[in-house]
């Protein structure tokens, strides 16, 4: 099975958005606005295994970052946005090798939380390691990756900024060591921003509502938003709930962004399949997660045989083969075709539709191929599809990536427990709100 890095070169620039309408969980606050920026990282070692007990997160791909000023005086971190991911983290080892680290010494409002601490005996259980006690009494954290990446430090309060507006107090572990199966590309980055449900998330902790995002598969341009989003050429959004089980179970995220698959259509043909098949079994394996912190999409060994059976079939005549059972992209991708080097584009192509209860992600074009950086054989490209087969992972889960969210409105609304999505040209909408690059 080759395990191969990919360098996928996709420069966005992405905003935070300031909308003067309302609301926060607890009190009433205005949308704050924000710049960030996106950042290309290759990708690490895609995983043998996956402990039961970890989270599906980030694999060291291409990343959607943002940079903010933290601490006392501010110093300026660029963090990986991850909503599968609860605990927000930065590296704060003094290392020559980082480019970006946050310096904990140099911040007066830099707290470091004690075992004592209710955050750390309560607050912590919904991470997948458990908090611990160190030898100086303080909350100890450990963050662990499917790409066999962790990073261990202590839980601190710091002052946080989002555009102008400090918040103090804010939670985040202030890592020292750790491994990571690409240390080069993650030089580039100060941290990760857990987004999930979680209580020690950033998304809770900064009490908004809701957030929401647009990549732009086009060009480089793209939008993140905390807050409401009203804008007229926004299309309504098509809501999908959340799923909840209460109960603890080995095998279910409990604080991820969990919606319920009920079917996938490859053109307009439904594929055959129960819907049981797309349900979580007594373990809780099974899951469908929304993560931006995972490039593409993975569905559970069945499924994904029935979609790559029907997509061969409808694909006859136009796309060729690569028939080399050696080749597996990714180490879970293994249907991939031969392009002509001297062909311009990609010919038109079926769609797939992955429906959701009450709404519909409908995936074409170029999304639905992706070409393998630097391989070529006898005079053709390589291309993969890119969905890929969760088993080949040991991933007991439906893991829906940010490559199939482009041009989609993508919004999390934490208050009424749904995703809502809508289609839209992202460098559009950049456009019309003055953001295009």
């Amino acid at each position: 099975m080759a395990y191969l890095q990919s360098l996928l070169h996709l420069h966005l620039i992405i905003f935070l958005i300031m909308n003067q309408t309302q609301v926060s969980l607890c009190a009433t606050q205005k949308t704050l606005i924000l710049p960030l920026k996106t950042q290309t990282l290759p990708h690490g070692l895609v995983p043998k295994r996956l402990n039961p007990t970890s989270k599906i997160s980030f694999h060291h791909n291409v990343t959607l970052t943002v940079t903010l000023t933290v601490g006392s005086p501010p110093q300026s971190v660029s963090m990986v946005l991850d909503t599968g991911s609860e605990l927000s983290w930065l590296h704060c080892k003094k290392t020559q090798n980082f480019n970006s680290i946050f310096n904990p010494l140099s911040s007066k409002s830099y707290s470091p939380t004690p075992c004592s601490s209710p955050v750390c005996r309560t607050r912590t259980r919904t991470l997948p390691i458990p908090a611990s006690c160190d030898q100086n009494k303080l909350c100890h954290a450990t963050v662990s990756y499917a790409d066999a990446s962790s990073m261990e430090g202590n839980l601190a309060s710091e002052t946080f900024y989002i555009g102008n507006s400090a918040r103090p107090g804010t939670i985040f572990g202030c890592m020292d060591t750790g491994f990571s199966s690409n240390s080069d590309e993650d030089s580039k980055t100060t941290g990760i921003m857990g987004l999930n449900r979680g209580s020690l998330s950033f998304i809770t902790q900064m009490g908004f509502p809701k957030f929401s995002y647009c990549i732009s598969g086009r060009d480089s341009s793209g939008i993140l938003l905390f807050g409401e989003a009203s804008f007229s050429w926004l299309k309504p959004l098509n809501y999908t709930p959340l799923i909840q089980i209460t109960d603890p179970l080995p095998y279910f995220d409990r604080v991820a962004y969990t919606v319920q698959l009920e079917g996938i259509k490859v053109s307009e043909k439904v594929l055959p399949l129960p819907k049981s098949v797309f349900v979580p079994d007594h373990t809780g394996a099974g899951q469908t997660m929304v993560d931006s912190g995972t490039q593409f999409t993975f569905l559970l060994g069945p499924v994904y045989t029935a979609l790559k059976n029907e997509y061969m079939q409808q694909t006859k005549g136009i796309l060729k083969l690569l028939n080399d059972p050696n080749f597996v992209f990714q180490g879970a991708m293994d249907l991939c075709y031969l392009v002509p080097l001297n062909r311009p584009i990609l010919p038109q192509l079926p769609k797939v539709s992955l429906m959701f209860r009450g709404a519909e992600m409908v995936v074409s074009g170029e999304r639905l191929m992706y070409r393998v950086p630097g391989m070529v054989r006898g005079g053709n490209s390589v291309y993969c599809f890119t969905f890929g087969n969760s088993d080949l992972l040991g991933t007991e889960a439906f893991v829906i990536g940010h490559h199939h969210q482009q041009n989609l409105w993508m919004e999390f609304d934490l208050v009424k427990s749904r995703v809502g999505l809508a289609e839209v040209r992202c460098d559009l909408a950049s456009q019309k709100l003055g953001l295009g690059v």
